[in-house]
């Protein structure tokens, strides 16, 4: 067997080739139908008594500044505030958020605010990891949060789920700044699922060809049919069984209902305008859709927050879509009852200097900043209208109440039902608790008591 093909499962003396010649896979099928053979266990639901069963994360990749979104710090000068020197009022009395996100400032009853977030690193793939998992980067490659409630959730289904829906779902694309499934291995990686939601048709790569239509894709299947050569081999071999019932999954996928949780066109116009008609707005909408009909975790990762350069400019441009898309999810959310059991986390992996840099070349950009920054949370058990913890008056230093990402994330895993103190699945059969112990040397702040 040609040695590449270990790498797909595909064994018992079949090469790829001979499946796509056979009628087995092709093209986007195959892509599909490969995760979904790779990954047929997992799925499931969590536990009865778990206050959450998903989470919906907004990943504002490279780092937005706390200091525009959520911890202002009006009166502190241009030097500090650049043209966003105001601020917008919000419905909890007492707490001021950015003058340029007012739709959020409308609900902030329904989400809690962390203000003093902090891992002391500036470099984009550190701070990821780190945000992400809870950890330092070292010798073991740990799973991002999202891979282990995948994981989690699949050991306490025994591995079974009838679902087609992914468990853990990136839209659109692969976050990159590090390996989400870690030592997990490709079993609990996420489904990327490329495509722009704002589309006309959201091709969602291997689901939806954007060059087919729905009657082109159902002839292709009757054509792979008649050309298939492989039932009576199938019969005799668990391995290509497993791989022809992956293929028919794949096209239940691709043509059947389970596809059509990414058909954002089912929604009226009213709603997909009230998300906005942007990549972000409409990846906002896909993820409650995911959320609604299985997905676990979702992570809609929203580049472009990396500001050295023109940072106000881009703020213009981002911060309204961010105000927009964010507040009509977690309204959506409450309206439909879901709110209570889905977590909302808005974070990046660190914030960006207070004082603006006015200098050559940056002409008015802010850099990296993991001192502090700030996060938002709703919904699966915390509690809103609070704000935790403070920056100081100039927001480049905690002052009370320091909150480390493995405290929000152990957190979180206790309002999914997950048991923190428990050990992952490691391949080599290392013990690995989900969360860090103090034999790790890592700073923590305790769990957010105050939030749940």
């Amino acid at each position: 067997m040609n040695r590449h093909d270990h790498r797909y499962g595909l064994g018992m003396g079949l090469t790829r080739r001979q499946m796509l010649h056979s009628g087995v896979l092709n093209s986007a099928g195959f892509m599909l139908a490969s995760r979904l053979y790779a990954a047929s266990a997992s799925g499931g639901v969590l536990q009865e008594n778990a206050k959450a069963k998903a989470v919906i994360q907004v990943w504002l990749a490279g780092g937005p500044s706390h200091t525009d979104t959520f911890d202002p710090k009006p009166g502190l000068g241009s030097e500090y505030t650049g043209p966003l020197s105001d601020v917008c009022e919000t419905n909890v009395p007492g707490i001021q958020i950015g003058q340029s996100l007012p739709e959020l400032s409308k609900i902030a009853d329904k989400y809690s605010l962390i203000r003093s977030m902090t891992h002391g690193q500036n470099g984009h793939e550190t701070a990821s990891y780190l945000t992400q998992t809870g950890r330092m980067p070292g010798r073991i490659v740990h799973p991002a949060a999202g891979a282990v409630v995948n994981a989690m959730t699949d050991q306490k289904t025994d591995g079974g789920s009838s679902s087609l829906i992914p468990p853990y779902v990136v839209l659109t694309r692969p976050q990159g700044r590090f390996s989400e499934a870690g030592f997990l291995g490709i079993k609990y990686k996420p489904f990327a699922t490329g495509g722009d939601p704002n589309a006309q048709r959201f091709a969602v790569e291997g689901i939806v060809a954007p060059d087919l239509n729905e009657n082109r894709q159902l002839q292709r299947r009757e054509l792979l049919s008649q050309l298939n050569s492989l039932p009576d081999r199938i019969q005799h071999s668990t391995t290509l069984a497993s791989a022809a019932e992956s293929r028919d999954q794949a096209y239940d996928m691709i043509l059947g209902d389970t596809g059509k949780v990414f058909d954002l066109n089912q929604e009226s116009d009213e709603v997909r305008q009230r998300y906005g008609r942007t990549r972000f707005g409409q990846s906002c909408l896909a993820a409650r859709r995911l959320v609604e009909n299985g997905s676990k975790f979702v992570t809609i990762n929203d580049g472009g927050w990396d500001t050295h350069k023109d940072h106000f400019g881009v703020m213009r441009r981002k911060l309204p879509d961010l105000d927009r898309g964010l507040s009509a999810l977690i309204n959506d959310l409450d309206q439909r009852g879901m709110l209570d059991s889905t977590i909302v986390w808005c974070i990046g992996e660190f914030g960006r200097t207070p004082k603006v840099a006015m200098e050559s070349p940056w002409n008015g950009g802010r850099h990296h900043f993991g001192a502090v920054f700030s996060t938002l949370v709703a919904g699966g058990g915390f509690v809103g209208g609070q704000v935790l913890g403070q920056s100081d008056a100039k927001g480049e230093t905690v002052a009370d109440r320091p909150v480390y990402p493995t405290d929000l994330i152990g957190t979180m895993y206790e309002l999914l039902g997950i048991d923190p103190e428990a050990t992952l699945p490691h391949p080599l059969g290392y013990p690995v608790r989900i969360t860090p112990g103090q034999d790790e040397g890592l700073d923590s702040g305790g769990r957010l008591d105050e939030l749940v």
